[in-house]
């Protein structure tokens, strides 16, 4: 197995963003047509893609559905998708649109039955959201912190069949400090369940570093802001985990 690079596009009202820390007042555009961008990626040999509808995981609901369909309908790989997804109706509609994976997160917290339920009906489909704030789950797009370790959520899902963890360190998201490497790695070997790597992913050494874990549990990286200015080439990127496999 090789790492999966999931390059990211984070929609708020329409645009390509990546926000600092999560702060929907801390956003730097990136551009103004989504689906292009993923084409960009494309053609940098991306087979996978991150998708979060910002304004989506605020409002509880789909907010920029027109940019991930035109997203979807283009790009020829798998879209994996965030933001706002609280229902059984709104996975399903995401599903039978072309999604290949759907993230739930703070509906994880508030409702796990909900996710047990569409992880048994949509196997390999669903992705669960550990985002932690000193190690505690943060939820409605971070805005919420709750009291639960982010490992304790996990655990509560090792037996349900979803395809993955997300796990994102929100402190280093969008500030290129570097992925949380250590906690990441730590919570793959914790669970039987693979673990994505997520927040402040800054150069190519990162990807060398989580590439050496695919045996722990790691599956895979999110990576954006650095893509966008330029600090990380996903063609070099790509070649690495390609290697590392």
């Amino acid at each position: 197995m090789s790492l999966i690079i999931f390059p990211a596009i984070d929609l708020k009202a329409g645009q390509v963003v990546r926000l600092a820390e999560g702060d929907m007042d801390r956003a730097t555009v990136y551009g103004d047509d989504p689906a292009a961008q993923a084409m960009l990626f494309a053609d940098a040999g991306a087979e996978h893609l991150h998708v979060v509808d910002l304004d989506g995981a605020f409002a509880g609901a789909s907010v920029n559905g027109d940019a991930v369909r035109s997203i979807v309908s283009q790009f020829p790989g798998h879209v994996q998708l965030g933001g706002g997804i609280r229902t059984r109706a709104s996975v399903e509609g995401w599903f039978d649109l072309g999604v290949s994976r759907v993230v739930i997160g703070t509906a994880a917290l508030e409702d796990p039955e909900f996710v047990r339920g569409v992880a048994k009906d949509f196997p390999g489909g669903i992705v669960v959201a550990v985002d932690a704030k000193d190690g505690m789950v943060a939820t409605k797009g971070w805005a919420d912190v709750s009291t639960t370790t982010a490992v304790d959520l996990a655990r509560r899902f090792e037996d349900a069949g979803v395809a993955s963890l997300l796990f994102t360190d929100v402190g280093r998201d969008g500030m290129l400090k570097g992925c949380n490497v250590e906690a990441t790695v730590d919570l793959a070997r914790a669970v039987d369940i693979p673990v994505i790597a997520s927040g402040g992913v800054k150069g190519i050494a990162e990807i060398h570093v989580l590439a050496l874990h695919v045996r722990d549990g790691v599956e895979g990286v999110i990576t954006g802001r650095a893509l966008y200015d330029g600090r990380l080439d996903l063609a070099a990127a790509l070649s690495v985990a390609k290697a590392a496999g």
